[in-house]
């Protein structure tokens, strides 16, 4: 799967809007490459993506100890102009580097900031990293300066108003005796993929630098190393779910991924402040109008507990 359909990925759950009605309209007609922007949820799908790594990347920053840099694809792909963020994957596939996984941010001490900022100045920019090789001496010197890798994932639910949030892990019988909850309980849960496991561990092995999966919702965020996260699935505590995934393009793929209960991580932040949600649209050369929804702005402040993990890991 093109990386740019691979990232914009939504879940059949997640999908909100079917327009019927409509005769079909041959995708060669649009202005924007169609088998990539079919509707609002993929609109939405990215600008939630944006928003949500601008929320951790903002909170990190805040701190007078710690700062991150956006280091994946994602997260250095133009965040303001959807055909542009477009053309930056393709530009990554065409450099043969679209399949490769690396964490989305990396974070710093705050005494690093200086000599990171000249390194990833000698690079081109932060939007040039994914297309270093990390062999690439500047490369190397940005990660043996992180102190921590993260992977970001993002959900459009207010935690805290989830039916099963606050609920005890209990023993289940499809869990051998283990602890957790009925499989259609509903609360706050960190995401894997089954995919992204592999790969992440190989990352982290090769780089000795910890990755942690930071799961942002509408109102808090929660954490778990990578670490933690294997030896939960290995063990038999996280069983896989498997989901119909649907991309830009219409295609749909079956993927396992792990809902590892926020139970098993840490709470990472609060919102302070919520983003506003903007109506936008884009409109193709026919006048075809897809609407979506736009994040804008909010904030959150990070937590005790998630700066604790900072500290131990910048003393280590």
């Amino acid at each position: 799967m093109h990386p740019f359909e691979k990232v914009l990925s939504v879940s059949i759950e997640d999908i909100e809007f079917e327009f019927n009605g409509q005769s079909p309209i041959e995708w060669s007609s649009f202005l924007l490459n169609p088998r990539r922007l079919r509707g609002s949820d993929f609109l939405m799908r990215w600008s939630q993506g944006v928003w949500s790594e601008e929320r951790i990347v903002l909170a990190v920053n805040q701190t007078k100890e710690f700062f991150a840099i956006p280091y994946g694809p994602s997260s250095t792909a133009p965040d303001d102009d959807v055909r542009a963020f477009e053309l930056y994957f393709e530009r990554l596939e065409a450099a043969g580097l679209g399949a490769i996984k690396r964490p989305d941010l990396l974070i710093f001490r705050k005494t690093d900031q200086s000599a990171i900022e000249k390194l990833v100045s000698n690079l081109g920019g932060a939007a040039e990293l994914p297309f270093k090789v990390e062999e690439d001496k500047n490369m190397q010197g940005i990660l043996s300066k992180a102190i921590i890798a993260v992977e970001c994932e993002n959900s459009l639910w207010k935690a805290a108003m989830m039916p099963d949030y606050g609920t005890e892990l209990r023993p289940q019988k499809r869990l051998e005796g283990k602890l957790g909850l009925k499989k259609s309980a509903v609360l706050p849960t960190i995401i894997v993929k089954e995919e992204d496991r592999e790969p992440l561990q190989t990352w982290q092995d090769i780089n000795n630098v910890p990755i942690h999966v930071w799961h942002v919702f509408f109102d808090m965020a929660f954490g778990i190393s990578l670490d933690k996260t294997q030896r939960l699935i290995e063990d038999g505590f996280i069983l896989p779910t498997e989901q119909t995934f649907q991309a830009p393009g219409g295609a749909t793929t079956k993927k396992s991924l792990y809902k590892l209960y926020y139970h098993y991580g840490y709470p990472l932040g609060d919102a302070n402040e919520e983003p506003s949600l903007v109506a936008k649209s884009i409109t193709d050369k026919n006048g075809h109008i897809l609407p979506y929804v736009h994040f804008k702005g909010g904030t959150m402040i990070l937590r005790a507990e998630a700066l604790k993990i900072l500290r131990e890991l910048a003393n280590g």
